[in-house]
């Protein structure tokens, strides 16, 4: 009880307010005894990651893959890890860059098997019919180079890329 009685008069000195009417630090302050890190961990993490095999803390690559794997320590590029950026020639193009927010909205279709077939055999089949280039099974007597295909080359071309392109 008497410790609390000599706390009393300490406490009520320290409650005491005041106002400075001089600004001599002006909004200023020192940072540098505030412990500013990284945004995704301290540096002791961060130097763990640098330095180990296999730091406590995954390094966090935001979203970009590497090119290449670490191999005794060296890093090995490997060059079909590398994207191939592929950027079709735009000379003569009456197209511009900006497209106006005015632009009417284009609504498409899926694109179904009946629509591969009319964009690729349907044109050659009416001109044989009209020209009766047609056998009694239907079949070409002249097939065009796209109807020799076998099924296997015909989908690895499907999936070749750049093969949605017409």
């Amino acid at each position: 009880m008497q410790n609390c009685m000599k706390l009393l008069p300490l406490a009520l000195k320290c409650n005491l307010r005041a106002i400075s009417t001089t600004a001599p630090m002006a909004g200023k302050r020192n940072f540098r005894k505030f412990n500013v890190y990284g945004k995704r961990g301290t540096r002791v993490v961060k130097e763990a990651q640098r330095t180990l095999a296999n730091p406590p803390v995954a390094i966090h690559k935001r979203g970009v893959r590497d090119t290449g794997i670490t191999v005794n320590g060296q890093f090995v590029e490997i060059p079909e890890k590398i994207p191939d950026i592929i950027v079709p020639d735009l000379t003569g193009c009456k197209l511009k860059p900006y497209v106006s927010y005015k632009a009417p909205e284009v609504i498409q279709s899926e694109f179904t098997s009946l629509d591969l077939f009319n964009a690729v055999y349907s044109q050659k089949i009416i001109e044989d019919f009209k020209a009766g280039k047609l056998q009694a099974d239907g079949s070409a007597t002249e097939p065009s180079p796209d109807e020799q295909l076998t099924p296997e080359i015909a989908l690895q071309r499907a999936r070749k890329t750049g093969s949605d392109i017409f």
